[in-house]
């Protein structure tokens, strides 16, 4: 497919997608959403990729809807957008393989949702993150309401949200939004490094410990335990487990296999 909102690149068991609108920082529209959808499933579906990242091209990562397209809605075209974008995130956020936000710049509104939904995120140092839909009279739309406050903690969500407020890398990095914050010339080379680390363990493990955590985080311990016991158990009925466990003992690197 040829796309005209993105770009996607593969690398060596990596696949990488970035927002291409630098003219208007990369805010998306339902036509850009649909691209990173389908970009996404292609990935998804291609057994030698392990890990994709997600990036902006220029000075922002997504600096939020645009606005242009959002004043043309009406209630339920609106609702049709809201809906399209939480499926596409609730997919990135519930796929199997791992995905990594490297955000390069602005993470506003939709972008800031985008970069939630992702597995792990990295942040450039001259990275912004925010929700400022009430700015506009709104609300955020692609699940931003629900995602943050899982992330950061309902009190400084709210703060965020109903603020409309604006904070740096540092200050994401503190509050727990993202995971590391990187210089602005080495953000994609320590992607790509946290993305190698991944590709070098098992990915059936990786995969599963993935499903896990995410159905186990809105249950209680006591049922969320019990999906790890299923997943660690089932594990031993791989020869990717088997041969993790002899390459240790016999002092090696493990020679995945992809099924």
């Amino acid at each position: 497919m040829a796309y005209k909102n993105i770009i996607v690149e593969l690398m060596e068991k990596m696949g990488m997608v970035k927002i291409n609108r630098p003219d208007v920082l990369n805010a998306v529209n339902i036509e850009t959403i649909l691209e990173i959808e389908k970009a996404i499933h292609e990935f998804n579906e291609n057994k030698n990729i392990m890990v994709i990242i997600i990036t902006g091209e220029g000075k922002s990562f997504v600096s939020g809807s645009d606005i242009s397209k959002l004043i043309e809605m009406d209630p339920l075209q609106a609702r049709e957008y809201s809906q399209i974008g939480q499926r596409v995130l609730s997919f990135i956020e519930n796929m199997e393989k791992p995905v990594i936000a490297a955000i390069n710049g602005y993470a506003l509104g939709s972008g800031c949702e985008l970069a939630m939904a992702c597995d792990i995120r990295i942040a450039s140092e001259k990275a912004k993150f925010g929700q400022p839909e009430v700015k506009l009279g709104l609300i955020p739309g692609h699940a931003g309401t629900q995602r943050l406050a899982r992330i950061v903690g309902i009190g400084k969500a709210k703060e965020l949200i109903f603020t409309g407020g604006i904070i740096d890398a540092n200050e994401a990095y503190r509050i727990g939004l993202v995971n590391s914050v990187a210089k602005p010339e080495a953000l994609l080379e320590e992607t790509k490094a946290v993305a190698q680390k991944i590709i070098e363990v098992g990915p059936t493990a990786v995969r599963l410990a993935k499903t896990v955590i995410n159905r186990g985080i809105d249950t209680n311990l006591t049922t969320a335990n019990s999906y790890e016991t299923e997943a660690f158990s089932i594990l031993f009925a791989t020869d990717e487990a088997k041969e993790g466990m002899k390459a240790f003992l016999e002092k090696r690197k493990p020679n995945w296999v992809l099924d």
